[in-house]
């Protein structure tokens, strides 16, 4: 099928037809970084601009690096020394960068809905790096790329999402693709964190740790979004890692064969302890090096190339 979205903003509006596109792309795109030093001309000529009002480690270097591959300029924002610390509004901001000739921004923003309100004010290409709690896009879209290599389909497979799941923008982008694709998906956490409601989501919720890890095929642990609390969710981090950290003990209760992910920053011995983040059955390093081919296809199909055109583009 055709690409025929100029934004990426939302998982939820895409369909599943446009999600395995993206995943497509980024498989074509995939081989290339296998070969060091090839590139491909995609962006060649354009300006890409990393609006980062947010920290960020994994997302802005691998759009920084996706952009290259496609021989884009790219600029990253440094939202400290900018005049956002002046007072300047993010409509101004992403104008002024309009008018200094960006062709498409990548945006990462505490506000939700803050790529949609520039995507209806500016007549360049808009990217969801993560906005507030709502969602993640290109997050969602490389972990379940990640899982599709190891598991095949994921029609019917058992997907665990363990940890702060109302405050977390991955796993709402997760669910909403992992649900198009056909996963069994179970969110699991402390009931400050993992509310009844979320089943409105197509999930099952659970705070029975062990049932659920029994017949997960893929566990992804969340960190805890402190800066997203506007009160203590639970006691300590201590009380939640007794309960809800995934330890050598808890990994025991999973399949032999499951996988574990995370879409980062760790926090080592809260959620998971290090022996298991290393360990053999870890795919987060995987997760970091597939967002770049992820990211690549999205800006690709965002610019308005198409998946035939990868092959062509080589050089």
């Amino acid at each position: 099928m055709p690409w025929n979205r100029r934004h990426l903003l939302t998982l939820e509006e895409l369909s599943l037809d446009e999600i395995r596109l993206i995943h497509a792309t980024a498989a074509a795109f995939k081989q290339d970084l296998r070969r060091e030093g090839r590139r491909v001309s995609a962006l060649v000529g354009k300006t890409v601009v990393n609006l980062f009002l947010e920290p960020s480690t994994r997302t802005r270097l691998a759009f920084e690096m996706a952009a290259k591959r496609l021989r884009a300029d790219v600029i990253s924002f440094d939202a400290a020394s900018s005049s956002t610390t002046k007072g300047e509004t993010l409509r101004d901001t992403a104008e002024n960068i309009r008018a200094l000739g960006a062709d498409m921004i990548v945006l990462r923003h505490a506000a939700a809905g803050s790529p949609l309100y520039l995507s209806r004010i500016l007549d360049i290409p808009i990217i969801n790096a993560g906005d507030g709690a709502h969602e993640h896009p290109t997050q969602g879209l490389l972990d379940t790329f990640t899982m599709q290599e190891h598991l095949g389909s994921l029609n019917g497979r058992k997907v665990v999402i363990l940890g702060d799941i109302l405050f977390s923008r991955v796993a709402r982008s997760n669910i909403h693709a992992l649900n198009k694709l056909g996963a069994a998906v179970t969110v699991v956490g402390p009931a400050t964190l993992v509310p009844p409601w979320l089943t409105t989501l197509g999930v099952t919720v659970s705070h029975d740790l062990r049932g659920a890890l029994a017949d997960a095929e893929v566990v992804m642990l969340l960190r805890i979004q402190h800066e997203r609390q506007t009160t203590t969710m639970f006691p300590s981090l201590g009380e939640y890692t007794g309960m809800f950290g995934l330890n050598r003990a808890r990994a025991s209760w999973l399949s032999p064969k499951a996988i574990i992910m995370h879409p980062g920053p760790i926090n080592r011995g809260v959620e998971i302890d290090s022996e298991l983040a290393d360990g053999a059955r870890s795919v987060i390093l995987e997760q970091v090096t597939n967002g770049i081919a992820v990211r690549m296809a999205v800006l690709h199909l965002c610019a308005g190339g198409r998946p035939e055109t990868v092959e062509a583009a080589r050089s």
